[in-house]
C-alpha cells in the first residue's frame, strides 16, 4: 500500500467506528476504516451480550442515557427496516431480598426521568406468571429491552458504507500519528506499511483507544484519560432454556450482575461477571469462575441444575473508572476539549455501545462538521 492522503479515517471496524463510517460516508464524506484486524468486530463487539438496552440505568442527562434512548429507537427501526435478527422480547431486574426493593424504585425514576416511560413493577404473582423458574419479591419488566444479531447488524452497516463509497482496511493497525499543520498523519503497519494523511481522523479504536491517544504526537496529555479493563466470562447453559424474558439481578459494581440473556437461536448465557485485567486480550474463560456463577444464577433461579454450566467465551470492557470507583460517562472527546482540529476521540464505550451505536454516529457527525463542532452542543434537540 503507497502512502496517501484522506479525508475522513475512522479507526476500528467495531459497531461504532462502522456505524461512523457509515454516517459520514453517506453524508458524502471520503471515508477509509482502518482495522488492525482481519475482519470486523472481533473485540467489544462481538463478545458481549447483544442486547438491545432500553436506557434504564444511567444517570439522566448522561450521554449514556441519551444516545442509548435514542439509539435502541434508531436501532430498532434499522433492524425492522433491513430485516436483521432481532427479537423484542423484554427483560426482568429481579429484587430477590426486600432490601433490593428500593433499588428497583431508584431504577424506575432514573429511567422515567431520561424519557424511558414504559418500565413497570412486578410482584411476586406477576414474576411467577411471566417466569415460573424465577424467584424474587418484586421486579421491574422493561418492555422495550432486546436482542439482536450483532454481527448481521455490523456486516449491514459495512455494506451500507461501502456502497455510500466508504473502503476497509484489514490487518491494518495504527502504530503511531502526528498532528501537523496539514492534518493528522497516521502511520499504518501490517503487511503493507504506509503513511495517511487524513484531514479528520475518528478514534473508535475501543480497547486501544487510549493506547492510541498516548502514541499521537502533538496529542496534549493531561487530555489522555486513565483506562482500565474489565473482563466478563459468560457460562453458557446446557439443556432447555426456562426463560421467556431476559432475567437480571439487581446492579452491581462495575456491571448488571450475572445475568440471564438469549441469543437469536434461543441457547441461554449467563453473564458476564466483574474481574480486572491488565491484558486486553486476555479472553480465556477459567472454568472455575463457574462456581460463583452458581450461587448467583440460583438467588434468582433456584433450579439451576449442578453441573449444567460450561464456559463460553469472554470479553473486556474499556472503563473510564477505577475498579472501586464510581460509574463513568462516555466521552466524546472533540476539538472544543483538545484544541485538535478534525480529531473526535470515543473513549470509554463500553454498554451500551452497542445499542447506542447509530446515535454515537450522529453525534460524531455532528462533533465534526457542525459549524461550531462542539460534541454535545444542541444534544436536545437533536435527540429528544
Amino acid at each position: 500500500m503507497s502512502d496517501f492522503s484522506c479525508e475522513v479515517v475512522v479507526i476500528g471496524a467495531g459497531v461504532v467506528g462502522l456505524a461512523v463510517a457509515r454516517a459520514l460516508a453517506q453524508a458524502g464524506r471520503e471515508v477509509v476504516v482502518l482495522e488492525a484486524a482481519a475482519s470486523i468486530g472481533t473485540g467489544i463487539s462481538s463478545r458481549n451480550s447483544e442486547v438491545i438496552h432500553a436506557g434504564i440505568y444511567y444517570p439522566p442527562g448522561s450521554l449514556k442515557a441519551r444516545l442509548c434512548v435514542a439509539g435502541k429507537q434508531q436501532l430498532y427501526h434499522y433492524c425492522r427496516e433491513r430485516q436483521i435478527p432481532h427479537k423484542n422480547c423484554g427483560k426482568l431486574i429481579v429484587a430477590t431480598q426486600n432490601e433490593q426493593i428500593a433499588t428497583l424504585e431508584a431504577i424506575k425514576a432514573r429511567a422515567e426521568a431520561s424519557g424511558v416511560l414504559d418500565v413497570g413493577f412486578l410482584d411476586k404473582a406477576q414474576i411467577t406468571a411471566r417466569e415460573p423458574e424465577v424467584a424474587g419479591v418484586a421486579a421491574l419488566f422493561s418492555p422495550s429491552t432486546g436482542i439482536i444479531d450483532s454481527h448481521a447488524f455490523m456486516a449491514s452497516l459495512l455494506g451500507d458504507m461501502v456502497q455510500a463509497g466508504g473502503q476497509i482496511c484489514y490487518n491494518a493497525p495504527v502504530q503511531r500519528g502526528d498532528i501537523t499543520d496539514a492534518g493528522i498523519l497516521l502511520q499504518v503497519g501490517g503487511a503493507e506499511p504506509c503513511a495517511i494523511r487524513a484531514d479528520y481522523v475518528v478514534n473508535a479504536a475501543g480497547l486501544y483507544a487510549i493506547p492510541l491517544l498516548q502514541s499521537l504526537t502533538g496529542f496534549p496529555p493531561q487530555h489522555i484519560p486513565l483506562g482500565y479493563y474489565a473482563k466478563g466470562s459468560y457460562f453458557m447453559l446446557q439443556g432447555k432454556n426456562p426463560f421467556r424474558h431476559l432475567v437480571y439481578p439487581v446492579p452491581v459494581a462495575a456491571g448488571l450482575g450475572v445475568h440471564a440473556t438469549l441469543d437469536m437461536g434461543g441457547q441461554c448465557r449467563f453473564g458476564p461477571d466483574v474481574e480486572w485485567v491488565n491484558n486486553p486480550e486476555d479472553y480465556h474463560v477459567d472454568p472455575n469462575r463457574g462456581t460463583c456463577f452458581y450461587a448467583a444464577v440460583r438467588a434468582y433461579w433456584p433450579g439451576l441444575p449442578d453441573n449444567s454450566l460450561y464456559p463460553g467465551y469472554a470479553g473486556i470492557r474499556p472503563k473510564l473508572q477505577t475498579p472501586d470507583g464510581s460509574a463513568v460517562d462516555f466521552m466524546v472527546q472533540g476539538q472544543q476539549t483538545h484544541q485538535i482540529p478534525g480529531l473526535v476521540n470515543l473513549l470509554g464505550i463500553e454498554s451500551p455501545g452497542l445499542t447506542a451505536a447509530l446515535a454515537l454516529a450522529t453525534q460524531v457527525k455532528y462533533a465534526l462538521f457542525s459549524e461550531d463542532a462542539v460534541a454535545g452542543q444542541g444534544f436536545e434537540q437533536r435527540f429528544g
